[in-house]
């Protein structure tokens, strides 16, 4: 390969000049700034091709970095796809064909993510700090269980901190990972503490002092100060229990990745000779101590391109510093000194040309901050193209009336693919409204990411009884379920209740109650008044009615028969509310939509909570509700993904989750003017004051004389700096669409005393439209209201009962249904109504015909129940029964219809015997469950009643394999995993770390392996399934936290001693697809 034009031959793909010239850029830094839709995991694949091509570097020598496992995936299966072309393969590349581990490794680049890659550095180098490479990856979600039990375990006294345990859980989080991201150790904020804190503990802070005069907002950020100080002791004690217990998580790799490449320069050398070229994507996603590590390891002139686009840079809120890409060039200087190259990639090929004009009208303003940023411009075949359509209703309800009918009306123009379509919005309290307005017309439709659903209404019920069971002063949630249409308390009695809570933590000693408050002073009243004791003990005083007192009762019974429950699984927890509440069977007597409804949206949140597990494999419900109040925090993304609905539906979606997608139409709806909101350091404790970060430069100062005059210029500032992030995320959404875009707003919501503008975008919108008919059209634009106007929705709400009376025809047929169902039930055994004589001979026939017709109807319903019986799958399986579900879909359907219990099988006994053994003789403590016992491939066990002379032949053969000698990283592994939009769980016999240097048990692979799962077969058969391994292969992965491909799965065959390690075993995309094409 020598011409780009052999290139474009080789690949099949027309590219582009800029993009041949980034593509075929020397072996120098360079930064490609690429704009939205403009191919760039396409070049970066390209690139490799080339390079390699060219022969300016072998295949094993290229480095890819990436975010999420997808991405990396992605870019592996384009990268492979085109060095298989150019290596002359015959056949068709096959992106689910998974490669061997025993492979012969003839070199292949190394794709993977940031973190991945920062793992494996600590586990090779790590060493070389005193740090130990055993470290276990800590989950994203099993933060919040380790800093709950840090909160939980706090000594104190504290008096500046206040909160929930949830919410201190999630504030330790918080600022631990801005430590981390910026690589700041503790004592430093300590100092940069008691100097911005000094004035004010001289002049009394603490104890009560006033402000001078000009200082009062330094006094306020004072205090924040003080508060996180006192966190911070928090997130020592966090991290001393992330040492105790050998645990790192993704912040942690990051730090330890820097001190690496920035104090063993060796580690750097190493790295560069391994890797000649180093692919960085999505670099505007980067955070400070990610870019640090990078420039220590391949600074100095090294091949490293960069690819992104600051425009794009959404994820400030979680260590992102877009300021990264804008100063690559200056953090990756060529070896003459001067700095890295720059390439722009400005040609869209996903939008129409008056589409990306709007999208570029937008966004002038980051391209004056972001210099390098180029306009987008349209490919050839899209000039011309796309619409736009805006509308500014009167009302909220009109609004959604509008979106639901045009959206309704779009079936035809997508062609019946109703996943062409998305809706997107800012926040996640907007989602169930248009959720219902689109459900209620009947058009499927899926919220995708768990922030989303938590605002549904049937899922924050769950969430809020979870909350009450958990948290005594839940009050706000207690409210929401008393209120609601299950106990319908009226608002005398519930403020009666909260006169009843007062009363209860009163005292009538003065001195005491001095003491109380003032240990109490700054906490928020609901978190010390608690409503759930008043309902426990309502007293005898308070003139509650008598319909109140017998509920107050019976939802005090079944909330502390909910508690008993607190010790065990989340998803088992939630289990119990859905059946005591009756949620359950609510939904089950629903109309066919609402159930339908409720079952997806309550089973993809079940999936979420059976893939919660805290360090022991077990779940908490302290620490799942602080995972779920950082995920309603951080709407704009906490990283959970929801089982995928396998209908197409419109998706729902906040504009952080649609990064990286597309579809043919969006609807961008609330396009209301709002005050931009921020989140400052000045009030968050959670937050690192800028002076600190490594970004600190690009971020406003406060300065030096923080007086009020400073405060109130950091704020304009802060509010100037946040109006860039909204634009970001503004030009995310404007440019997924492909062909239609639709804007909308309104001017009066639910509450607001005052009407609502249309904001910047809509506005623009309306102005280009009018003057340009054939970008598209306003579809409607109500007028502004006169001065002084009042709110339609709250007048037409001025009168209205509470609580709200049930659905009338609903709450009827429910009545009566009961009432015919206790009239049966009164009757006698024997007693049946007789059937009544018909004399008209006319009439008999008429109903002879009728009982001749029902007969041959219900012979035909018997005739099919015979043959076909539709079966619910559970929403959990164990891996046993999911390989069961596998085998024979038909025979496991028959368990589940008429389950039966399974004869006493006498092999169990032995295997759990031979396993206790494994246990004892590995000093590690018996976890194993004997209903979990799995005996895939021990079918065909021969019934042995020698039983201790057996497993005696069992125990010598397992000491002549080459396991024996060899202890166990983990010795029956508890997980769950979510495969398919099912939970599965399961116990993995054992688990082996490996040493890529020296594999153990095997020649050398394709992939350095770090694990090896191992499954003990004590039967005389060898026909295990391997889907077995790799559902465990999968499941070591993801707790681990490391690529598949550094995972070996085995069969031990213990009574010959012969190990099966299958090849091939399939990754989550082929195993989903096995499922479901399951028979």
């Amino acid at each position: 390969m020598h011409r780009p034009d052999d290139l474009r031959d080789l690949l099949g793909i027309p590219y582009t000049e800029e993009q041949i010239e980034a593509i075929t850029a020397p072996l120098d830094p360079g930064v490609i700034v690429a704009g939205a839709g403009s191919g760039k995991t396409a070049v970066m694949a390209a690139r490799v091709v080339w390079l390699v091509g060219t022969g300016a570097v072998g295949p094993a020598e290229v480095l890819g970095l990436t975010f999420t496992n997808k991405a990396a995936g992605e870019l592996r299966e384009r990268v492979a796809a085109g060095l298989a072309r150019l290596s002359g393969d015959a056949g068709p590349f096959d992106p689910e064909a998974y490669p061997s581990d025993d492979a012969e490794d003839e070199g292949e680049p190394v794709i993977a993510t940031y973190h991945a890659y920062a793992d494996a550095l600590i586990k090779e180098h790590g060493l070389r700090l005193g740090l130990e490479p055993s470290a276990r990856l800590l989950a994203d979600a099993n933060r919040y269980t380790l800093a709950a039990r840090a909160v939980r375990h706090a000594e104190g006294p504290f008096d500046f901190l206040r909160g929930s345990v949830a919410n201190l859980a999630r504030k330790v989080i918080d600022l631990d990972a801005e430590l981390a991201e910026h690589v700041v150790e503790p004592d430093r904020l300590r100092g940069w503490t008691a100097a911005f804190t000094a004035r004010a503990e001289s002049e009394g802070l603490r104890e009560g002092g006033r402000a001078p005069r000009g200082y009062a907002d330094y006094w306020r950020i004072a205090r924040v100060a003080l508060e996180r100080a006192e966190l911070l002791g928090l997130v020592e004690d966090y991290r001393a229990l992330k040492r105790h217990g050998d645990f790192v998580d993704f912040g942690d790799q990051m730090a330890l990745g820097t001190r690496l490449a920035e104090q063993v320069p060796q580690v750097g050398q190493i790295e560069r000779e391994k890797y000649r070229v180093v692919l960085l994507d999505e670099y505007q996603d980067t955070s400070v101590a990610q870019r640090r590590m990078l420039a220590g390891l391949f600074g100095g002139g090294h091949a490293v391109t960069a690819v992104g686009d600051p425009c794009q840079s959404i994820y400030g809120w979680r260590g992102a510093s877009p300021s990264n890409i804008d100063l690559f060039p200056e953090h990756f200087p060529r070896r003459s000194g001067a700095p890295a190259a720059q390439y722009a990639l400005s040609e869209n090929r996903r939008s129409g040309s008056r589409l990306l004009a709007f999208a570029n009208e937008r966004s002038g303003g980051l391209r004056e901050l972001h210099s390098a940023v180029r306009e987008l411009r349209a490919s050839a075949d899209k000039q011309g193209r796309g619409r736009a359509e805006a509308a500014f209703l009167e009302t909220q309800p009109e609004e959604l009336a509008w979106l639901g009918e045009r959206i309704q009306g779009l079936y035809d123009q997508v062609r019946g693919d109703w996943s062409a379509i998305a809706v997107l919005v800012r926040a996640g309290n907007q989602i169930p409204d248009i959720y219902a307005e689109l459900h209620g017309r009947g058009v499927p439709v899926e919220v995708v990411g768990l922030s989303g659903l938590l605002h549904l209404p049937e899922i924050a019920d769950l969430v809020a009884v979870l909350d009450v069971l958990d948290d005594p002063t839940a009050n706000a949630s207690l409210v929401r379920l008393l209120t609601g249409p299950r106990w319908r308390i009226g608002p005398r009695d519930l403020a009666l209740l909260g006169r009843r809570a007062r009363d209860l933590v009163r005292d009538p000693g003065e001195e005491r109650r001095a003491g109380l408050d003032e240990a109490v002073l700054g906490a928020d009243p609901t978190d010390v008044v608690s409503l759930a004791d008043a309902l426990a003990d309502p007293g005898g005083q308070l003139p509650f009615s008598q319909a109140a007192l017998a509920r107050f009762e019976r939802c005090a019974v079944e909330i502390r028969r909910l508690r008993r429950s607190l010790a065990e699984p989340v998803v088992d927890v939630l289990h119990r509310i859905l059946q005591e509440t009756g949620l359950e069977v609510e939904i089950a007597a629903s109309s066919a939509a609402y159930r339908q409804r409720c079952a997806e949206t309550v089973g993809a949140f079940l999936a979420v909570a059976g893939g919660f597990t805290d360090l022991e494999g077990e779940s908490s419900v302290t620490a799942f509700r602080a995972f779920l109040k950082a995920a309603a925090a951080h709407e704009r993304g906490l990283d959970v993904d929801l089982p995928p609905a396998e209908q197409k539906t419109v998706k729902i979606l906040t504009m952080h989750k649609a990064k990286g997608l597309e579809w043919e139409v969006v609807a961008l709806p609330h396009q209301n003017a709002a005050p931009v909101r921020t989140d400052k350091y000045t009030a968050n404790a959670g937050k690192l004051p800028h002076e600190l970060r490594g970004d600190g430069d690009w971020l406003p100062e406060l300065g030096p004389e923080p007086n009020t005059a400073a405060a109130k210029r950091f704020d304009l500032l802060m509010r100037e700096h946040a109006g860039y992030e909204d634009q970001r995320v503004e030009y995310v959404a404007l440019t997924r669409a492909k062909s239609l875009l639709l804007v909308s707003g309104h001017g009066w919501g639910k509450t607001q005393r005052k009407p609502r503008e249309a904001n910047e975008t809509l506005a623009e919108l309306r102005e280009r439209l009018l003057a340009d008919i054939e970008f598209g059209r306003v579809e409607t634009w109500a007028a502004p209201p006169e001065e002084g106007a009042a709110n339609p929705l709250r007048e037409a709400q001025a009168e209205a009962e509470w609580p709200a009376p049930p659905d009338s025809a609903a709450r009827a047929a429910r009545l009566g249904a009961a009432a015919a169902v206790r009239g049966l039930m009164r009757l006698p055994e024997q007693a049946r109504p007789a059937d009544e004589p018909i004399e008209d001979p006319r009439q008999r026939r008429v109903v002879e015909g009728w009982d001749t017709d029902l007969d041959a109807l219900l012979e035909e319903l018997r005739r099919a129940q015979e043959v076909r019986r539709e079966v619910r799958m559970p929403a959990s399986l164990s891996a046993t029964r999911l390989l069961e579900y596998v085998r024979d879909r038909d025979a496991f359907a028959e368990r589940l219809f008429r389950p039966m219990p399974r004869p006493p099988v006498p092999q169990a006994r032995r295997g759990t015997e031979f396993h206790a053994w494994v246990e004892d003789r590995f000093g590690q403590l018996s976890l194993f469950d004997e209903a979990e016992l799995d005996l895939f491939g021990d079918e065909d066990v021969r019934p042995d009643p020698a039983f201790g002379e057996d497993l005696d032949e069992l125990k010598a053969s397992f000491l002549r394999t080459e396991y024996a000698e060899r202890p166990p990283l983990r010795v029956e592994a508890p997980f769950q995993l979510v495969l398919g939009g099912r939970i599965v769980r399961g116990r993995i016999d054992a688990v082996y770390r490996l040493d890529p240097e020296r594999p153990f048990g095997r020649r050398r692979t394709k992939h350095p392996l770090d694990y090896e799962v191992v499954d003990w077969k004590t039967g005389h058969g060898h026909g295990a399934d391997p889907l077995q391994l790799a559902i465990y292969r999968l499941a070591w992965a993801e707790l681990a936290g490391v690529p598949i491909e550094r995972v070996s799965a085995a069969f031990l065959y213990v009574r010959t001693g012969e190990v099966a390690r299958p090849r091939s075993l399939p990754g989550r995309a082929a195993l989903e697809k096995i499922l479901r094409a399951a028979p």
